[in-house]
């Protein structure tokens, strides 16, 4: 436990790092600023708290507390809950709790939702702070986890149910993963049980996978996943596969492995089948195509074509990690309703500078993209964009009930809240 009186803070020996790092404010920035980051004229940005841990995605109370899911444990915690007492921007109160590693958290029906790698736990929140830290209830067990692909980012929408991505332990379901010229399983076997979103009950303890509906199916890996509550629909944006040119020379050489395939954006309606793995997107073309694993040769749709297609397409690699729709009110007009989207950088570029490693604005109307996306929020990484030498990469989203925006990094554990102040 945390106390704090007047300026002074005490702090127990369990969370003395967290109070290390955070009773000082940090200068806001606008354009670039002390934090390194750019952002848009009559934005400004201040660091929230820094050196948490491997801070996955985050959610923010209707009181102002923001909770942060960590992929690593901090002090043996794997929860934080940041207060900002003094509401100066950065958070002087941190508590933790939770023995578990993961990604997912969410907020709603009065409780706090969080995720390891194969289950999907609640808290009990009552005046704003969670009753059972150290029994929370188990809602789901059993979930697909191996390895590669295996965090379990959750939604919640308006009727009572909970939404987990299954992610594929594939690249592309060869006979021999990420191999050379090693042809698809057909059908793919993983599809049984992962490659989809998976739809659970909210108010119903200790549900089996088995008891889970496949919401939707034919994706390799949805990190950054939202419920749209103004179009009520369900929203993600995939990571693609990798290797074109590594694993098939012949047919792709590594600039076009360097720009595909489409991080693509879905609207995911119930029994939407996306194409994995047979199928990827072209962004420059336009078009769903086969993919090599199945006979693809660049031109081909076959299959394909009766394949659920995405509402919006980025360039390949830059790993989506993060998505919010914005409801606030403080930001302007544009951005009312459109999505953040927070790309986590590539690694899979070459010869090409790698990309991502930024937050980028989105505009929506009625459900659907309404322009073309513009980058909001860059500067992350610094000087080095590689997974090794960014000095951060971001990775979750979410908005205050004041309307800012909060940023989690998983690099350094760094947190920033952006505010609009006007030109």
């Amino acid at each position: 436990m945390k106390y704090i009186v007047g300026a002074v803070v005490i702090c127990s020996i369990f969370i003395l790092s967290f109070c290390s790092n955070n009773t000082a404010g940090k200068n806001e920035s606008s354009a670039q600023g002390s934090d390194g980051i750019t952002l848009p004229a009559g934005f400004s940005s201040t660091v929230v708290a820094e050196n948490l841990g491997v801070a996955r995605h985050i959610v923010v109370n209707s009181n102002g507390d923001l909770y942060v899911k960590l992929d690593g444990l901090n002090q043996g915690q794997s929860i934080l809950r940041l207060r900002d007492t003094n509401k100066d921007g950065v958070a002087e109160d941190i508590t933790g709790f939770g023995n578990y590693t993961g990604t997912g958290i969410a907020i709603g029906n009065g409780y706090l939702y969080a995720t390891s790698d194969d289950k999907i736990f609640r808290y009990k929140m009552q005046n704003n702070e969670v009753v059972n830290k150290d029994n929370p209830e188990l809602i789901v067990s059993g979930l697909v986890s191996r390895r590669q692909h295996a965090s379990k980012p959750i939604t919640l929408d308006n009727a009572g149910n909970i939404y987990v991505t299954i992610g594929a332990p594939s690249n592309a379901c060869q006979e021999k993963d990420r191999t050379p010229g090693s042809k698809g399983q057909d059908p793919c076997p993983i599809l049984e049980t992962a490659g989809g979103i998976w739809q659970f009950k909210v108010d119903k303890l200790n549900q089996s996978y088995a008891e889970g509906v496949r919401y939707i199916t034919g994706i390799r890996n949805i990190v950054a996943l939202s419920w749209n509550s103004e179009a009520n629909e369900l929203y993600g944006v995939q990571h693609g596969r990798d290797d074109l040119h590594n694993l098939f020379p012949g047919t792709y050489n590594e600039e076009e492995s360097a720009e595909l395939p489409a991080e693509e954006m879905f609207l995911m309606k119930k029994g939407s089948d996306f194409g994995w793995p047979y199928c990827y997107y072209d962004w420059r073309q336009s078009k769903k195509l086969l993919n090599p694993e199945y006979g693809g040769d660049k031109i081909k749709t076959d299959r394909c074509d009766g394949k659920d297609k995405p509402i919006y397409a980025f360039p390949g690699h830059w790993a989506p990690n993060g998505l919010m729709f914005y409801t606030g009110k403080q930001f302007p007009e544009k951005y009312r309703h459109g999505a953040f989207i927070a790309f986590h950088g590539s690694w899979n570029r070459a010869p090409r500078e790698q990309q991502g490693y930024f937050v980028v604005f989105l505009p929506f109307k009625n459900g659907k993209p309404s322009g073309d996306y513009e980058i909001f929020a860059d500067g992350f990484a610094g000087k080095n964009k590689t997974p090794q030498g960014a000095a951060h990469r971001p990775c979750g989203l979410a908005q205050g009930p004041d309307g800012s925006l909060y940023v989690s990094d998983d690099q350094k554990g760094t947190i920033w809240k952006i505010n609009y102040k006007g030109n």
